[in-house]
């Protein structure tokens, strides 16, 4: 059976940054350059590329990380074709996250290793991809894409590129949960967020994580979804529970509740309507 190839391009306008998501089998990309980082997973199959002179191949899991105008090649290695998903960082999102990481501008950070074998910078990069392909709200996206630019520049960024230290900021994140509780239903970016606590995203980010547990977003989940039940166990209907707590849809509203409570929206009214008869 012959596999077919295809190809999801997008643009996240809120990030500002480019997607691609595609099925390659006889597709092959000549010889060429891009004024942005390329990051790309291989999700199934295996991949070849030739880059400065040498010939690589990227098996399932594997990562590949291009520098701004370097010149590469791209094509499968055999005929079952490859699974490919891809985010190109601009050269301002890598100073930016090189600052967020440092705490201080820095150079422009250059990979030094264009293949890598790392599980965790894939699982990374397959949430993130994932997130913002799937519609995920602005807090999120935000913060898998700080996230994964820092550490890659961590492990891969050329010189040592040391993490700020986190200080006691309990307070702060106190402060950062309330706004939080009070504006569930409006849309919290992690960007506004910290600048209404005085701390850089990414600085907020691991703050947030290590004070309460988990990270704003999720957070920011579990905060809805509480709200959300309270609805439910009050009579009020599904679709207008669904606007009143700041979900996109009540489609997108069922897939959280259940991925947080293990069963949908419907299902949970039904529960309860079940323990009051």
């Amino acid at each position: 059976m012959q596999i077919k190839e295809w190809t999801q391009i997008n643009h996240n306008t809120q990030l500002d940054v480019g997607l691609l998501h595609a099925r390659f089998v006889q597709h092959v990309y000549p010889r060429h350059s891009h004024e942005y980082y390329v990051i790309s997973l291989i999700a199934k199959g295996r991949q070849s590329f030739s880059h400065k002179g040498s010939k690589y191949t990227t098996p399932p899991g594997g990562v590949i990380l291009i520098n701004p105008e370097e010149v590469h090649t791209g094509e499968a290695v055999d005929e079952l074709g490859f699974e490919l998903r891809s985010i190109y960082p601009t050269i301002s999102h890598m100073k930016m996250a090189m600052s967020e990481l440092t705490g201080r501008s820095q150079r422009l950070p250059i990979f030094t290793h264009v293949r890598v074998d790392d599980p965790l910078a894939a699982r990374n990069i397959l949430a993130l991809h994932k997130a913002i392909l799937g519609g995920a709200d602005v807090m999120e996206s935000e913060s898998l894409f700080i996230h994964t630019l820092a550490q890659l520049i961590k492990r891969y960024g050329g010189t040592p590129s040391i993490e700020q230290k986190l200080g006691n900021e309990k307070q702060v994140i106190q402060k950062a949960r309330r706004h939080i509780d009070e504006h569930f239903a409006e849309g919290v970016s992690l960007s506004l967020l910290a600048q209404h606590v005085s701390l850089s995203p990414y600085y907020l980010l691991r703050a947030f994580c290590a004070e309460v547990g988990m990270p704003p977003y999720a957070y920011l989940e579990s905060v809805r979804v509480q709200h959300t039940q309270r609805l439910i166990e009050a009579g009020k209907p599904l679709a207008e529970i669904a606007a009143e707590v700041g979900y996109s849809s009540q489609s997108h509203m069922t897939h959280r509740f259940k991925k947080v409570i293990g069963v949908t929206p419907g299902q949970y009214a039904q529960q309860i309507r079940d323990s009051s008869a």
